[in-house]
């Protein structure tokens, strides 16, 4: 039977015969080790194949994404939760990180999520375990005060990035280099802040944001705007949709208005909210391409989503 050795694999020189015309009892051991190695090696080739496509993006986590997958209450990765004392940091509040219990698969980007005007990270602590089964180290803040405007809510998700990944307990389960932040209202508005300061993020999802800066040309991290059709807090006219066409047309971008909601939907568990800030995440703090099925083709209105619009395909 024919041997196929693997590309690339120099052939065994054939042993020369004796001079009785058959192979010496040495040639034939160095035959046998050479093919033994070559075809050792083959095995080798075809069990790494598996690594090396992996390795294409080795950011992945967790098993390919289902529709059902992303709307669920929890994703595959069991959480924990540590709180962090405001009189342990400085720059901010402190909060409550959430994170996935198993170190087996490395380390996992991170999101810090800002509360509201006058609000406490108990408004926005649903998205914690949420978005942490998933497969992300997730930091629910509190602000130094629940006054606090957007700019400085953002510089305070910097500070609270700056010390999730330099010196909390479970840094060393954090990838520093893949980091994203979310806010609600003025926590909204902070996230833009926060990504126009520092560009290096991967992600930012402003949720129904507030802010008196209504253009955002500045930004070069993939943003995702969420507004409600029934914001009067902060309504899509005269906050998130100039938000988001104000972005550059080159960004990778998308702007979600949900269907009989309002400015503080985004306080309470919300399944199409985790959807796509799930996907979004995914697709540009992973750069998990499984999860672009679930942004492009653009989402259709529904029963939840008064508007869907964005950038397709995605360039990042």
């Amino acid at each position: 039977m024919q041997q196929h050795l693997p590309s690339g694999t120099i052939p065994p020189r054939p042993s020369r015969p004796s001079r009785s015309g058959t192979f010496t009892g040495r040639s034939r051991t160095l035959t046998g080790l050479v093919t033994a190695a070559a075809a050792t090696a083959g095995l080798l080739l075809t069990g790494l194949a598996p690594g090396a496509q992996a390795a294409d993006n080795p950011y992945e986590r967790g098993p390919a994404p289902t529709n059902a997958s992303i709307e669920a209450s929890r994703g595959s990765y069991s959480t924990s939760q540590t709180s962090v004392s405001s009189l342990a940091v400085t720059g901010f509040g402190g909060g409550t990180i959430y994170y996935p219990t198993s170190t087996a698969d490395g380390t996992f980007g991170a999101v810090v999520i800002s509360p509201g005007f006058t609000a406490y990270q108990s408004s926005i602590a649903w998205l914690g375990p949420r978005l942490a089964s998933q497969g992300f180290v997730v930091f629910t803040i509190d602000t130094n005060t629940t006054l606090d405007q957007p700019d400085s809510r953002g510089r305070q998700l910097l500070a609270a990035l700056d010390y999730l990944t330099q010196r909390s307990s479970v840094r060393t389960r954090v990838d520093a280099t893949r980091l994203g932040v979310m806010g609600h209202s003025m926590g909204g508005g902070g996230s833009l802040e926060a990504a126009k300061s520092r560009t290096s993020l991967k992600a930012a999802i402003p949720l129904t944001g507030w802010n008196t800066d209504k253009t955002w040309p500045e930004l070069r991290t993939p943003t995702l705007v969420v507004g409600a059709d029934g914001d009067t807090v902060a309504p899509v006219r005269t906050h998130s949709e100039p938000f988001y066409e104000s972005l550059p047309g080159s960004l990778d971008k998308a702007y979600l208005e949900l269907r009989g909601a309002s400015h503080f939907t985004p306080n309470t568990s919300d399944t199409t909210i985790a959807k796509y800030s799930i996907s979004w995440l995914k697709r540009f703090i992973d750069n998990d391409t499984r999860y672009e099925q679930f942004l492009c083709p653009l989402p259709r209105p529904s029963l939840t989503i008064a508007e869907y619009r964005g950038t397709c395909p995605h360039t990042a």
